[in-house]
């Protein structure tokens, strides 16, 4: 039987690389779809900016379509597939599910949902350069609506087969709720 492929889907600082790791240690195979800007930004000698990734993205999206992460990804995650079950970090866009919806036998996305006002706080405390970059120049509210108009985030969100709510300031919460998402995932989709 071919493995179980999830696609993590939530908006900026929702915490979808938690429940990434998360499946990690229970054995997942890992792949992180925004990982292809990096390789490109490296293989044009390109120093790693939210202005060059911003660059790649759209070139890459305007060669291969707004699907361009899954297909340009889908022999990775075919590979691993063949030795279990993967996480797919970073699903973005509703051609995305669409497109992984048609060609993984078996898959299923998992929302991340943290309230604006939450993920706002993060943000204030995040290190990350893709984060801190991108709120010198826009605010949250910015970002979020770029996401869901010209990502078409908003689709993959909705359509989610389980919703983890990360609601809450710290790892406890979101702990707990993790323990709920492995039972259910136990018993609705990896016994099958």
């Amino acid at each position: 039987m071919v493995g179980l492929a999830i696609g993590i889907v939530g908006m900026t600082l929702a915490g979808k690389t938690e429940v990434s790791n998360f499946l990690k240690s229970k054995g997942f195979g890992y792949v992180r779809l925004g990982e292809l800007t990096e390789i490109k930004l490296k293989e044009a000698g390109l120093e790693n900016t939210e202005e060059t990734n911003v660059m790649v993205r759209e070139k890459l999206r305007k060669e291969f379509g707004k699907d361009a992460y899954a297909k340009l990804n889908l022999p990775k995650i075919e590979e691993k597939l063949k030795k279990g079950n993967v996480v797919i970090d970073g699903l973005y866009s509703w051609s995305e599910y669409k497109f992984f919806k048609k060609k993984l036998p078996r898959f299923i996305t998992v929302a991340v949902y943290a309230p604006p006002k939450v993920r706002y706080e993060r943000a204030k405390t995040r290190k990350e350069r893709s984060v801190r970059d991108y709120f010198k120049h826009k605010t949250p509210e910015e970002r979020d609506y770029a996401e869901i108009e010209n990502l078409e985030k908003g689709g993959p969100i909705a359509m989610a087969d389980y919703t983890i709510m990360n609601d809450k300031q710290g790892f406890k919460h979101l702990h707990n709720e993790l323990k709920k998402f492995w039972g259910w995932l136990k018993d609705e989709q990896l016994k099958t």
